[in-house]
């Protein structure tokens, strides 16, 4: 069967390969990643990125200023985390060309639920990809190049295999000089095996976690002498001792330390020496154990500013290279979040009416942003998101503007994506007769939570506010037009007509001339024209039609030179498309008896009703969600 021939397949390819030293010099010489470093190994993981030019795409050049930004696709599904990415990308670049990040910990600093553990977890399976070749028997997967010394050996090593002499850095483990002893320094009689690493097994991939603040002691890191051993060996005979400890697991490869800062600071004393000279000391007295892997540490801001506000700390502070990792700032990568979770889950086949992840997004972006000043907390997020505002907003600022204001710790608080998948968790489950979400659901239950969750008040008063000013009131306005536009049987066709015959108008008006209808026959004189443009333009509210006229003409003339003499659609222009809504939808109460599910007057009525509801099923809602809709529609129009 196809699954077993799979998973056999998968455990011969990760099977160890064992070779003679002499055998893996030849090797050396013709592979580089035979002796490649941990990082290097990484870089050869995570792969090479795609070039994204953002000048040819409206909304990615607003968001990142038109640069050429690089797409890393073992992290394609890490949505709005581009900057976060190539920071922790440039930090395995750097330490595989010898660079100081070499010595350095790669520190994870973020809020909680903010996708730390996630990039973390990915690096280690990146991690698992790429084999490495280890002294055959050696606890702690010791190179074979550690065998040879830098001063004595480097030039014939460069010259005969190719080997750099930087890569002469290692030192043998104590239980690989206790070997070299007894081969009477026969170093042929040593063997060399490929390993791939391995999460399950521990094979150069561990993690370590902060114990008891009482009785941690550094074991957890360096290993600790075998009780059961000494009545074999004596206590400081290297193979009486126990290479249980992280760095001894993880050497050529990577040790992650899960709040690190949590851990007894004498605890970390390990971690120095490892990172900066490539050895540590064990328990006993033997001499330095060997390490050459990355250290991967994370934690929340909480942790970092109390170690990072201790004096006694700064040989640490020095050592580490900081990746901030915020929280996401952008609607529409919020959503394709919602949308990772929600594959994953049985709720992928569930109805989720239109808007509602959406609105979920738009609560969370909001509670992460800090407010600007003279201007909108929604239109930041607008921004933010690479919408263009400059016909809708004109107080609303440039991306860089909001950012300079927001500061470097900007989304660094706020609500985690975790509430957010408990949010839709009890949406979807909020009817019991349906398991399915809805944006007044959402509504409800947002309100619900923000109570329960006992926030300071002056936060729980901003969320709320955030909730009935911008949410629900933004959700009136986009309801409507759904429930409109499905009312409307042809209604693109409808808003083309309005459009094309209002630029017609407005074209003769400005030029003074009389204008004939081609289908109709009928004249219109500049007076004629004019009132005839103002029936469009008054349910808008337009203050000046010289000027609105003049601009829309300008604009359809420009267009028209780009697309072959044909008028652009009616919804390509968004101070336009508004006008022409407003002009569609001035009269609604003819609205109400086909959307309403009260008994119907007449057949025909009826049969509206029953076209409606099934347009609404075809943007996505369920029947049972439209009523909800509209009948929520209905009673905020009625109430406001």
């Amino acid at each position: 069967m196809k699954i077993f021939d799979n998973y056999a397949s998968r455990y011969e390819k990760t099977r160890e390969e064992e070779m003679s030293l002499q055998d893996y010099l030849e090797l050396c010489k013709r592979d580089r990643m035979a002796y490649a470093s941990a990082a290097e190994r990484m870089l050869a993981a995570i792969g090479e990125p795609e070039l994204l030019d953002t000048r040819h795409d409206p909304r990615l050049s607003r968001i990142f200023a038109n640069k050429v930004i690089r797409i890393y696709p073992a992290f394609r599904e890490f949505y709005g985390t581009e900057e976060v990415i190539e920071q922790v990308v440039s930090y395995f670049r750097h330490a595989a060309q010898g660079l100081e990040e070499r010595k350095q910990i790669l520190y994870l600093l973020g809020p909680v639920g903010g996708g730390k553990s996630s990039i973390a977890e990915k690096l280690k399976s990146l991690m698992e990809e790429i084999p490495f070749y280890a002294i055959k028997g050696s606890p702690v997967n010791e190179s074979p190049l550690g065998l040879f010394d830098p001063n004595e050996d480097g030039t014939i090593l460069e010259e005969d295999f190719g080997i750099a002499s930087r890569y002469l850095r290692g030192i043998p483990s104590p239980w690989a000089v206790k070997r070299l002893h007894e081969f009477n320094g026969d170093i042929n009689k040593f063997r060399v095996v490929r390993r791939y690493p391995s999460v399950l097994r521990q094979v150069a991939v561990a993690k370590t976690e902060p114990g008891d603040e009482n009785n941690q002691d550094i074991s957890s890191l360096v290993g600790k002498v075998d009780i059961r051993k000494l009545e074999s060996f004596s206590q400081d005979d290297p193979d009486a001792y126990s290479y249980s400890g992280g760095l001894c697991l993880a050497n050529q490869g990577l040790l992650e330390f899960v709040e690190m800062f949590k851990a007894p600071i004498k605890v970390l004393h390990p971690l120095l020496t490892a990172t900066q000279e490539g050895n540590y000391k064990g328990t006993e007295g033997f001499g330095a154990i060997p390490f050459d892997g990355v250290i991967l540490a994370h934690s929340n801001e909480s942790e970092w500013k109390t170690f990072r506000n201790n004096k006694n700390n700064e040989a640490f502070l020095d050592r580490i290279y900081i990746v901030k990792v915020p929280y996401c700032l952008r609607v529409s990568d919020e959503i394709r979040i919602y949308d990772k979770l929600l594959r994953h889950s049985s709720l992928a086949s569930s109805p989720c009416a239109p808007g509602t992840l959406k609105m979920m997004a738009q609560f969370s972006i909001l509670s992460r942003l800090k407010e600007p000043e003279n201007s909108s907390i929604y239109s930041k997020m607008q921004v933010y998101d690479g919408e263009n505002l400059k016909d809708t907003d004109p107080r609303a600022k440039s991306r860089t503007e909001y950012a300079d204001y927001g500061g470097v710790d900007e989304g660094m608080n706020g609500l985690s994506t975790r509430f957010a998948f408990k949010i839709l968790s009890r949406v979807f489950n909020f009817d019991s007769a349906e398991v399915a979400a809805n944006p007044v659901h959402l509504l409800y239950v947002l309100e619900q939570q923000v109570g329960r969750e006992q926030f300071p008040p002056e936060t729980e008063q901003r969320y709320l506010a955030y909730i009935k000013e911008y949410l629900a009131q933004r959700y009136v306005e986009f309801i409507g037009k759904e429930i409109q536009t499905a009312y409307l049987e042809s209604y693109s066709e409808y808003g083309q007509n309005i459009f094309d015959r209002y630029v017609s108008f407005a074209d003769f008006w400005i030029q003074d001339q009389e204008f004939r209808d081609p289908d109709t026959g009928e004249s219109f004189n500049r007076e004629a024209l004019n009132n005839e443009l103002e029936k469009i333009e008054k349910p808008a509210g337009i203050s000046n039609p010289k000027d609105f006229r003049n601009e829309i003409v300008n604009f359809v003339l420009r267009m028209r030179a780009q697309n072959n003499g044909k008028n652009p659609a009616w919804t390509s222009y968004e101070k336009f498309r508004s006008v022409i809504e407003k002009k569609m939808f001035s009269n609604t109460e003819e609205l109400l008896p086909v959307i309403s599910f009260n008994a119907k007057a007449s057949a025909e009525e009826a049969n509206k009703h029953k076209e409606f509801v099934s347009r609404m099923v075809e943007k996505g809602y369920t029947a049972k969600q439209v009523r909800l809709l509209c009948e929520w529609y209905l009673r905020v129009r009625k109430s406001s």
